[in-house]
């Protein structure tokens, strides 16, 4: 049985086939794209995953969509009657309900087969129950407490679950107009951020400022007794005007959530241009700090009612990689899970094993890790790319291509780095990164001034061999997939400067040689000459999605000032 997991008609739109309970392939539309956060219907996905699954779509037996319009559907009636709801955003949601219904038609379409002779069935999996499903049942846990928390899907905004086995039983959920996500998107607009996507940014502002505002910013959430929270409406404009959504072109734009009342109290939107003050980092730190209560407060009310010791962990907000560093000092938790792809795009992944597992009663295989399942090339087809466009490369084994990397590195070279199959997910897990030295003090600015052309507050990632975390992190255990931020040793910030952020933290992630042998032998080898077994990984790409081909990577080694360019054993180096 072939099943097509997919997001569609919401950001981060993304695809994923199963044969049975196997994960074949798994991407995200904007990589094909090149659109950032891609929303819409996720044909170019679909297309990828069939042809890796050597299948027609006429072959697909189930399509899971992260939706299910019926949900809820007395509190979204009850919202619109009590005017909560306004009539641009009530008839985008009409027809975004509309476009989901006549999904399977609408794929037959673009793909160009006649949906009469397509017998697949469709199923629909409530958006929260989805991203449930995309952490519990890819984690090592044959039971755990469960936690999704983001902006909304479904009219929900939080759900909370135990899972055991192949089963996931629902206790609670915080409903629409109440969101977590709306609480700090509101405040990332208000910081001047306006794009979608863009809470990372404060996430990594906050540690610049001091929370000395989070009685004011308690003001806007309040914490019940239950173990949920509820938002205080006069702060925020959806209560009485509803999130306004668009993607035309396939970008999603979200109209402004904070009121008047918010600017009342907290001062007015930073502009694109305007500098940062003294407020703008304090506000930040708070906002950061106040998320921080709420997810623990949520956490540890679930393990109060759960009596389990592991954790599973879903949602937009769930990408908050600050906030889950610190789970397990400040709940009762022994183990916190989060997925390569805990975000909407891994919805699309979730759906699918809600309905093997809790619809279709389906075992789960044994745990591994699925974070590597997206496109991939051969050295061949980059060969004739290279002679196409006339480049001189060399073509390296293993050991002289780790060996050669490793001194551009050590000489404050910049590295794309291309191999194996993209990750799924947000982040760049070592087959699509740019590599530096992260004992260099210079090799931020480096980086933002040859390749990122990022805000200078933002931190750089170290991918460190998982035998040498405990030497040089905090509390730190296995972090494959970049999802938590710990301390770095404070004997051990000097000599990170490039990787060590200004509160002494790191976002890392451990590389085992199981996961990733060649990324683990490369980091060997640098480990092995400079006697620190890290590096500096950042996303493949220069503001848009990270790349996904050959040509991608290519192109941004090109028009970027990077000094060597890594595709798979192949190498390319900028003329000195």
């Amino acid at each position: 049985m072939y099943i097509l997991g997919l997001n569609a008609y919401h950001g981060d739109a993304a695809a994923a086939i199963f044969q049975d309970s196997t994960l074949i392939a798994a991407t995200e539309e904007e990589r094909i794209r090149r659109i950032k956060h891609w929303a819409g219907l996720p044909t170019e996905a679909i297309r990828f995953c069939l042809a890796e699954a050597g299948i027609r779509l006429e072959q697909v037996d189930l399509i899971c969509v992260s939706r299910d319009p019926s949900a809820k559907i007395g509190q979204k009636l009850r919202q619109v009657l009590l005017g909560g709801t306004g009539p641009a955003a009530l008839w985008n949601r009409a027809r975004n309900s509309f476009n989901i219904k006549t999904l399977k038609e609408d794929i037959a379409r673009e793909l160009g087969i006649d949906a009469r002779h397509w017998n697949a069935r469709v199923q629909w999996v409530e958006h929260h129950r989805s991203h449930l499903a995309s952490a519990f049942f890819v984690s090592p846990f044959e039971e755990a407490a469960l936690l999704s928390v983001d902006g909304m899907g479904d009219f929900t905004s939080t759900m909370r679950a135990t899972g055991r086995g192949n089963r996931i039983d629902i206790l609670d959920s915080v409903s629409y107009p109440h969101s977590l996500g709306i609480f700090y998107t509101a405040f990332t607009q208000l910081l001047g951020f306006p794009h979608y996507g863009d809470e990372y940014k404060v996430m990594g502002l906050a540690p610049y400022g001091k929370p000395v505002l989070t009685d004011a910013v308690r003001e806007v959430i309040q914490l019940k007794t239950n173990g949920l929270f509820e938002l205080k409406g006069q702060y925020f404009q959806h209560f009485t005007s509803g999130v306004q959504m668009s993607w035309e072109g396939g970008a999603p734009v979200v109209g402004v959530l904070y009121s008047p009342a918010m600017i009342r109290r907290f001062g007015p939107p930073r502009q694109r241009e305007e500098p940062m003050t003294e407020h703008h980092l304090n506000l930040a730190a708070s906002v950061q700090a106040v998320c921080e209560e709420v997810i623990f407060h949520l956490a540890t009310d679930l393990h109060k009612r759960s009596g389990l010791p592991n954790l599973c962990l879903a949602g937009g907000v769930a990408q908050n990689s600050v906030v889950n560093g610190k789970l397990l000092r400040h709940t009762p938790f022994e183990q916190v899970f989060v997925p390569p792809a805990g975000h909407d795009a891994g919805t699309s992944i979730g759906s699918a094993l809600y309905a093997l597992h809790q619809v279709l009663d389906q075992p789960r295989p044994p745990f591994q890790h699925q974070a590597y399942t997206g496109a991939r090339s051969d050295t061949a087809a980059i060969e004739t790319l290279l002679r196409q466009r006339h480049l001189p490369f060399e073509r390296l084994s293993d050991p002289a291509l780790f060996d050669q990397v490793s001194d551009c590195l050590i000489g404050g070279g910049v590295v794309g780095w291309f191999q194996g199959r993209a990750e799924f997910g947000p982040r760049a897990l070592g087959n699509r990164s740019i590599l530096a030295d992260p004992r260099r003090s210079d090799a931020k600015e480096i980086l933002n001034l040859k390749i990122k052309r990022r805000e200078s507050f933002r931190p750089f990632a170290p991918s460190i061999l998982l035998e040498a975390v405990g030497d040089y992190f905090e509390g730190a255990d296995r972090v494959p997939f970049m999802e938590k931020v710990y301390p770095i040793r404070p004997d051990k910030r000097a000599q990170l400067p490039a990787v060590t952020h200004v509160d002494g933290t790191g976002r890392l992630q451990t590389v085992e040689r199981q996961d990733n042998p060649r990324y683990y032998g490369l980091i060997e080898v640098f480990f092995r000459k400079t006697g620190v077994p890290v590096l500096l990984n950042t996303s493949f790409n220069e503001n848009e999605p990270i790349v996904n081909t050959p040509e991608h990577a290519l192109e941004c080694f090109l028009r970027t000032e990077m000094d060597m360019l890594v595709l798979e054993n192949i190498v390319i180096r900028r003329p000195a």
